[in-house]
């Protein structure tokens, strides 16, 4: 006996623990913000954007050159004349024995260096500066889009659940009510009362096995929506998942009238705030287009220097040495370079993209209110046909209890149960559906009008 008690504790002991996870809807969205890539992937464009900017900006500023190199070269002796005399008073030459080698090789070593700043673009950095930052506003609220698209997700997934497992609890009501007529079916037959007929028996069974049926097929849909909201929270398939909410309920009716809803989707949309943000971010990039075609004026420092000690100095300040000098100085230049045939037409380019933009932007303003109207529309008509399927629902399950109720005090024959029981289970689970689509709406009604959480 003590040996079994220790077995058995060992058992227990070594049994694998499945994790639960209780959730609430609101911490299912939480969870899923939080666990879902696509918000990374659109963060990740921010920091794009941002980056972008971070050039335009950058260009503006100091710009910095450098180039050195080491190599071999001629070696030179002697003057500028021809066999390297020093100086000539008449029929002097020059010296052309640059390509001969009778004083050897020499090593060459150079660096130039710049630093420039440029003063002026007449608008060209301007605007793509501008551009850079209405990008960065149009990134960010992609996010705020995103996260609304994962919500309404979770919120149809959560709603989903609720009404597969409320379904599944009607079934298995029905099913056990079931069940016990036919036993006490059974049983009449067996005593031979005469309270029951074989058909009754036969009626039941009937209605058992379209239970189980259906039963099985609701077990799947919840099984799916379960692993569904698994995924979208960022929980492993093989933890547990409970929800604290015993039974699926109806949102609160939303009290603001079809022109409120509109008046605060026209004022909150994140599609209208990217809209603003591309057609200023356009307007930016066509001004920045045109003024292409105009010079950049900048200011800096130069200079260079050149060492080649296998090679005599030439210092003549009329003839520019490669090999050996040494200058530096400040300066101030002018940039200018335009294509005749190639610049208007990336000005109309943008300038399309422009018109095309601001003709989106006029069909949201008469898209969006309609997405408003038919998600409230929706709502309206789902909360009415809620209310008339919850009485219908109720009133189907007192026939069903009143048939029930019949039936074991043996004034009712089995089919009449059966009409009872299924007109019960089809309105509840019409309302179950009812239900979960007007939560489902008003969720989106909240999303088309802007109302981000």
């Amino acid at each position: 006996m003590k040996n079994l008690f220790f077995m058995m504790l060992l058992f227990f002991t070594t049994m694998p623990v499945t994790a639960v996870t209780t959730l609430n809807l609101q911490q299912a969205i939480e969870m899923s913000l939080a666990a879902d890539p696509r918000i990374d992937e659109k963060k990740a464009y921010v920091r794009k954007a941002e980056a972008l900017l971070q050039e335009a900006e950058g260009t503006g500023g100091l710009r910095y050159s450098v180039d050195s190199f080491l190599a071999i070269t001629t070696g030179v002796d002697g003057g500028f004349y021809t066999d390297g005399e020093q100086s000539c008073s008449t029929n002097c030459e020059p010296r052309d024995d640059s390509f001969e080698f009778e004083d050897g090789f020499s090593l060459w070593s150079s660096f130039t260096f710049s630093i420039i700043k440029p003063l002026t673009t007449f608008g060209q950095l301007e605007g793509y500066e501008e551009a850079a930052r209405n990008n960065i506003l149009i990134k960010k609220q992609d996010i705020t889009l995103e996260k609304e698209v994962i919500k309404l997700d979770v919120v149809r997934a959560y709603n989903g659940f609720l009404a597969a497992r409320d379904g599944r609890f009607l079934l298995e009501d029905t099913l056990k009510r079931l069940q016990s007529a036919l036993d006490l079916v059974k049983g009449w037959l067996a005593d031979e009362n005469g309270k029951a007929k074989l058909s009754d028996q036969y009626a039941l069974e009937a209605g058992v096995g379209l239970v189980e049926s259906l039963l099985a097929d609701n077990s799947a849909l919840e099984a799916i929506a379960e692993e569904g909201l698994k995924l979208l929270t960022g929980l492993d398939s093989n933890e547990r998942l409970e929800i604290q909410d015993s039974r699926l309920i109806a949102v609160e009716l939303p009290a603001q009238t079809l022109d409120e809803w509109i008046e605060v989707a026209l004022s909150n949309r994140a599609e209208f705030k990217q809209v603003e943000a591309g057609l200023a971010a356009r307007r930016a990039l066509v001004q920045a287009k045109r003024a292409s075609k105009k010079p950049i004026i900048f200011a800096g420092i130069a200079g260079g220097a050149a060492y080649s000690p296998g090679r005599d100095h030439l210092d003549n300040p009329y003839i520019y040495d490669p090999f050996n000098y040494a200058a530096v100085s400040p300066l101030i230049g002018l940039s200018w370079q335009w294509e005749a045939s190639a610049q208007p037409a990336r000005v109309a380019q943008e300038q399309a993209e422009l018109d095309a933009l601001v003709h989106k932007a006029s069909f949201a303003r008469k898209g969006i209110p309609f997405q408003v109207s038919e998600q409230y529309h929706y709502v309206q008509s789902k909360y009415k046909s809620m209310q008339a399927m919850k009485n219908s629902a109720l009133a189907a399950r007192r026939w069903m209890i009143a048939g029930y109720t019949d039936f074991e005090a043996g004034l009712e024959d089995a089919d009449k149960i059966l009409t009872a029981m299924q007109a019960y289970v089809l309105a509840y689970a019409e309302y179950l559906k009812i239900v979960n689509d007007y939560n489902n709406h008003v969720s989106k009604l909240n999303s088309v009008s802007g109302v981000y959480e």
